[in-house]
């Protein structure tokens, strides 16, 4: 045994003291009295008493030597060591989405009953074996969410332990173990007696010196609503998808709505075998809607799947076009052929710096000129032989070639570049000069010659979207190839996006969004009220979405705010109600690994003080009581 504070120990002077007090006590002096025989019957009575008195004083003196001693060791803190009792535990929490689900069963989901999640019996399954460890025993945590990570490592203190693990809080994406047991790995490494723990809802084939510690032992229903699709023609709404109960055959009930209507626009009942998706279909009459929302009411585990929400979003940018020419027939043609809005066409003796389109086209001519960039819609410049300021680019000179050769493709496989020459078929195309160009701000390269870049497309200073052709079209084939039409419409499609191509994800996704011409600022709100802010210098941002629910993206776009709605759900992976993985383990042979624990007494000797304290005043009241 030791003591944590020893010199509590000089309490214990305390005892030679009390007997010193005892022995110099006063004792009472006996007198000699007249007396009548029932006075002496009296005084041998109280001689009686007496020595009862006395043997009381010797008890009381002796209760109060214990209470002194219990004292003195309460201030020293004695501490017993228990060889080889205690261990060091490492605890793996799965935070993934699935852990949100009920632990109720099929019975009291039809009750209404709300017992904890499996994240929360998680925890308290950790929390029941810290308490249950011996003190001196190490724990470490690590928690699966968004980024895997240790919460607390090697820790003695149980009660900094629980505070820890309270704060945490599950995810919503699937999250896979492979960092955790990483981690874990680095502990049983270090200690082969390490006892190590994966608390989850997964079910393992086999684990390897990991003890599974499964929350998800009853069956438990769940209901999902999926694979929503809606089609809307004239007045005619029709929406499809699927519904799927995960572990008995059940009657759903599947709702539309539209917009924030109070009352479903169409309603239908499916039956649905266990675990096999079951097709539905809804209709409504509407000119026009912002958001769609599929329910299934029945109430089951887990209530973020029972719902699917769609948003219509359309862009907000003009169609109109100006092109700037002297020889537009190529690239007209082929924009009519694109566009169903309005095309005007300039020579460059007329532009004066006309606004209020969506595409400008420079054929051959240099903006910077005549006013300069445009500011509100996206540019497009075409054999422009000049740096023009706030492009992104430098002009290094023209390069004539001898002979027309030929231009090269784009290998890369970045989602930029596959976007804009999806479709193509890589057709030869001969130049007989070009525009030797190079980059001072992030262009994806289409075509190229010597390895310099002669199509490319990116944003200018200003935020506007940007196309460039670093050669004269009409000088090429390039207008008489099926690649012509193609690489068009491609550019088409960059030069006007939707702010974004999605509406729908599912969580742990990345939603892209575009930057809109003279755009400003966009901020990114989750469900919980996150705010993200994206990078508006580029053509687009995405941001990972997170957690489940309407995540809004506002935009400010020339000095006005436009908002439209993300809908991120659950994914697939997180609802079936019992997961399986085929194994778990930590490399090496396991070994006896504890150490010395420790008992702390101070309950019982608190305990002790407090009967010591009331017997001495039960003997001293009864002392009192007798000398009376």
């Amino acid at each position: 045994m030791s003591f944590l504070y020893p010199l509590g120990l000089l309490g214990l002077i305390g005892i030679p003291i009390l007997i010193l007090v005892y022995i110099i006590k006063s004792k009472y002096a006996e007198q000699t009295v007249a007396s009548t025989y029932l006075w002496t019957l009296s005084e041998r009575f109280l001689k009686r008493k007496k020595r009862v008195s006395r043997l009381t004083g010797i008890i009381s003196l002796i209760l109060q030597l214990l209470a002194v001693t219990v004292i003195s060791l309460l201030i020293a803190h004695p501490i017993i060591t228990i060889p080889n009792s205690a261990n060091e535990y490492c605890f793996i929490l799965d935070g993934s989405g699935s852990m949100r689900m009920s632990t109720a069963t099929v019975a009291d989901t039809q009750t209404g009953a709300a017992p904890p999640t499996r994240f929360e019996a998680g925890k308290q399954a950790i929390s029941d074996m810290i308490d249950n460890a011996v003190d001196g025993s190490r724990f470490t945590l690590v928690y699966m969410g968004d980024d895997t990570s240790v919460i607390f490592s090697q820790l003695e203190d149980k009660e900094q332990a629980h505070l820890l693990l309270n704060e945490l809080e599950p995810v919503y994406a699937t999250i896979s173990p492979d960092k955790a047991v990483d981690l874990a790995q680095e502990y049983f490494d270090e200690n082969r007696g390490l006892l190590t723990y994966l608390v989850t809802d997964t079910s393992y084939e086999t684990a390897e010196n990991i003890e599974i510690v499964r929350v998800a032992a009853d069956p438990v229903e769940n209901y999902a609503v999926s694979d929503v699709v809606a089609t809307h023609r004239a007045n005619d709404l029709t929406v499809t998808g699927n519904v799927t109960s995960y572990t008995n055959d059940a009657s759903l009930t599947v709702e539309l709505y539209i917009d924030d209507a109070a009352e479903p626009a169409d309603r239908l009942t499916v039956s649905v075998k266990a675990g096999v998706p079951a097709a539905f279909t809804l209709s409504a009459k509407t000119e026009a809607y912002a958001s769609l929302t599929v329910k299934i009411p029945e109430a089951d585990a887990l209530a973020l799947d029972n719902q699917f929400v769609m948003f219509d979003v359309s862009s907000e940018n003009s169609y109109n076009t100006l092109i700037i020419s002297e020889r537009p027939f190529f690239i007209e043609s082929a924009l009519r052929s694109l566009l169903n809005a309005k095309i005007d066409v300039v020579e460059p003796k007329d532009y004066t710096g006309q606004t209020g389109y969506g595409l400008y086209v420079f054929d051959t001519v240099d903006p910077s000129t005549m006013s300069g960039l445009p500011t509100d819609g996206t540019v497009w410049l075409l054999n422009v032989a000049g740096s023009v300021e706030g492009s992104g680019y430098t002009v290094q000179g023209e390069v004539i070639l001898e002979e027309a050769d030929l231009l090269t493709h784009a290998t890369s496989s970045s989602s930029a570049t596959q976007k804009l020459v999806e479709g193509m078929k890589k057709n030869d195309i001969f130049v007989t000069r070009y525009i030797k160009c190079g980059f001072y701000r992030s262009f994806t390269t289409l075509l190229s010659y010597g390895g310099y870049p002669v199509v490319f497309a990116g944003s200018s200073e200003n935020g506007n979207r940007e196309v460039v052709f670093a050669f004269d079209i009409h000088d090429s084939n390039l207008p008489l190839l099926y690649d012509f039409a193609v690489l068009m419409r491609n550019l088409v499609a960059y030069s006007f996006p939707d702010m974004v191509n999605e509406t729908t994800y599912a969580c742990g996704e990345a939603a892209e969004i575009n930057v809109l011409a003279n755009c400003t600022s966009i901020r990114v709100e989750s469900p919980s009220g996150g705010v993200t802010y994206l990078d508006t210098s580029m053509a687009s941002d995405s941001v990972t979405l997170r957690e489940v629910g309407v995540y809004t993206v506002d935009m400010t776009v020339a000095g006005s705010a436009r908002e439209f709605c993300i809908w991120s759900a659950l994914s697939p992976e997180e609802r079936v109600t019992a997961p399986t993985a085929p194994s778990v383990r930590l490399l090496g042979e396991a070994s006896p690994g504890g150490f010395d624990g420790r008992y702390d007494p101070l309950t019982a000797l608190f305990i002790a003080l407090a009967v010591l304290f009331l017997a001495d005043w039960m003997v001293y009241c009864y002392e009192k009581y007798q000398l009376r």
